[in-house]
């Protein structure tokens, strides 16, 4: 399929290849734009800073008419006027990763742009159940329109962990909805009786007032020696964060879906997590799993003396994590999706 009927426009964030700025919608667009092309797709694709909506229009504007544009949505609901304007003349599919009306902080203008962009749409890829129930339920489009093709995972070594169970890791942009003020205020609750150590991988970047605050309290807790502030990991260092873990917390208030949820899973690593969004979609069955309330450090400090006091839990969480390591989504699977629904539309 290398014809101009097989040609797919895909418009990203800027700097989706950068290793300094790795985000779950990043990867899952880096690994659709590959799968894609092993799928004999000729994908052009257009990187664009998200609130650039003139280049957003200009890459549109250079689209033959009538053919298919999958563009992140990250862009979209920054471009939706140049969106709109090329809807009627080209096939625009939205790829959601999340839905910004359900984000706390989300701006008037950027919910705004997400309904216009949705309604333009000939079709919808969401990332999860969730992520597609919140836009029907919003009416922000209807379910015929909302494919879901939830993130993958790759074929990985079982996590080797500790015999303690105290090596704990989350994974994930350092900011308010991914809820590590939450993670550290619960580890600060736990004293200092409990063998564990943390590690946080991923970018303090995105909110660096709010990476600096929950810094600041671990330090003023004495957290400091037991919890390392990762930053962004490469690929390798990434996986042998995982292998030496136990136990993979996700402390989120907003949560489309759980790629890190997904990985660990993967690994053979249990998971302790806020029960928001897509992560009950994520951990299910959920025998792996311990979900708790989002934004209440008690409930998370409980759980988390819980897997560390009791043995015959942490048996139990891993146990049945490796057991399912087999049953997890492929990255396959997300592409054969999404080659799907744009094969239909050709």
């Amino acid at each position: 399929m290398t014809t101009a009927e097989g040609t797919l426009w895909f418009i990203v964030p800027e700097g989706i290849e950068d290793p300094a700025r790795v985000s779950g919608g990043n990867v899952f667009d880096q690994r659709v734009r590959e799968g894609l092309k092993g799928r004999g797709w000729d994908v052009q694709t257009v990187e664009v800073h998200p609130e650039n909506s003139g280049r957003c229009a200009d890459a549109l504007s250079r689209v033959p008419t009538g053919r298919i544009v999958l563009v992140d949505g990250l862009v979209g609901v920054h471009s939706a006027a140049a969106i709109e304007g090329a809807a009627e003349r080209l096939c625009i599919v939205v790829l959601a990763h999340m839905v910004v009306a359900a984000f706390a902080g989300s701006e008037p203008r950027e919910i705004e742009g997400e309904a216009r962009v949705l309604r333009c749409a000939r079709r919808i890829i969401a990332t999860s159940e969730w992520v597609r129930s919140e836009f029907v339920e919003r009416r922000l489009a209807s379910p015929d329109r909302v494919v879901v093709a939830t993130p993958g995972s790759d074929d990985a070594p079982v996590a080797g962990g500790t015999t303690t169970g105290g090596s704990l890791l989350c994974v994930g942009v350092v900011a308010p909805h991914k809820g590590q003020d939450t993670l550290v205020e619960a580890l600060a609750d736990l004293g200092a009786g409990l063998p564990w150590s943390c590690t946080i991988a991923g970018s303090v970047a995105v909110d660096p007032a709010f990476a600096a605050r929950v810094a600041a309290r671990a330090e003023s807790a004495g957290l400091s020696e037991r919890l390392t502030w990762a930053g962004v990991l490469s690929r390798d260092r990434l996986d042998a964060a995982y292998a030496g873990a136990d136990l993979l917390v996700a402390p989120s208030r907003t949560e489309s879906y759980g790629m890190a949820v997904a990985e660990a899973l993967r690994r053979g690593i249990p998971v302790l997590a806020s029960g928001v969004g897509g992560i009950p979609e994520a951990v299910a069955p959920g025998n792996a799993a311990v979900l708790v309330p989002p934004g209440r450090p008690q409930a998370l400090s409980d759980a988390l003396r819980a897997w560390m006091i009791d043995p015959d839990l942490r048996t139990r969480l891993t146990d049945a994590a490796r057991r399912g390591r087999s049953r997890r989504p492929r990255w396959s699977d997300t592409v054969k999706t999404i080659h799907t629904t744009l094969a239909g539309l050709r």
